[in-house]
């Protein structure tokens, strides 16, 4: 392998090196990667620098490190489409060759304050179902969830049925059909609760997803906020023109 350019940012130049090698399947997952020693002689650069490279792979969830054993390539990442409005969580990870699960934390019926008054077109104080849920992939974590729907809407919310499809139980229970969603996405650092419900250290990057759900008379009945392991994450978008 040719010396790497000395433009730019070494780290970065060599991070995005073992990324190709990683996508382009020159490194399995699961598979050990060379040595620090090996990859500065590779490389033509410092120890410093293979290791600063090395340190954002692992933050950005491409490798892993095994204590007295080496430096591992990860499982690759969970892919979601989210500009499929037909294969829902389950599908899609199911396509990937993956197990996907989902567990209820909660359901609790609470008061719903001026913001979620205002959204699910409400008065303040008026009950709002809040589901709590985690989804798995391979029985790891991948996503921590908090939905509110309104309570005159969705009395009797099945809690069993939610460890399912969501949008499912709410068209077979309350016969409300999902027209569309608007969706926000951004970057956000897991807090201490995040940590704990992701089984990742606090500060680690990860993905916010906020969603407006919408019936076909344009009724939001479901605001949500989701929060994405930023190790495990990779989002598609597709756009015809």
């Amino acid at each position: 392998m040719e010396t790497v350019n000395k433009d730019g940012a070494l780290h970065s130049i060599i991070k995005d090196s073992i990324i190709d090698l990683i996508k382009n399947g020159d490194y399995q997952p699961n598979t050990k990667l060379p040595t620090e020693a090996e990859f500065c002689e590779t490389y033509k650069v410092s120890r410093t620098t293979v290791r600063t490279a090395l340190q954002q792979l692992t933050v950005e969830g491409y490798i892993y490190r095994v204590q007295g054993r080496g430096t591992f390539v990860s499982e690759n990442k969970v892919r979601q489409f989210l500009t499929s409005t037909v294969e829902q969580f389950s599908e899609q990870i199911t396509m990937q060759g993956k197990n996907p699960s989902i567990k209820v934390l909660s359901l609790n019926v609470i008061e719903a304050n001026s913001f979620l008054a205002n959204l699910l077109g409400q008065n303040i104080g008026d009950p709002v179902n809040k589901l709590e849920r985690i989804r798995y992939v391979n029985e790891i974590p991948l996503q921590y969830e908090i939905a509110y729907l309104p309570w005159y809407k969705t009395p009797g919310l099945n809690i069993e049925a939610c460890e399912k499809s969501l949008f499912k139980v709410l068209e077979s229970q309350f016969n409300l059909k999902v027209k569309h969603t608007v969706e926000h996405l951004e970057l956000t650092l897991a807090d201490e609760v995040i940590s704990e419900k992701l089984d990742i250290p606090a500060g680690s990057p990860c993905f916010l997803l906020e969603t407006h759900t919408y019936t076909e008379d344009g009724l939001e009945i479901e605001y949500s906020k989701t929060i994405f392991r930023g190790d495990r994450a990779h989002f598609v978008i597709e756009r015809n023109y």
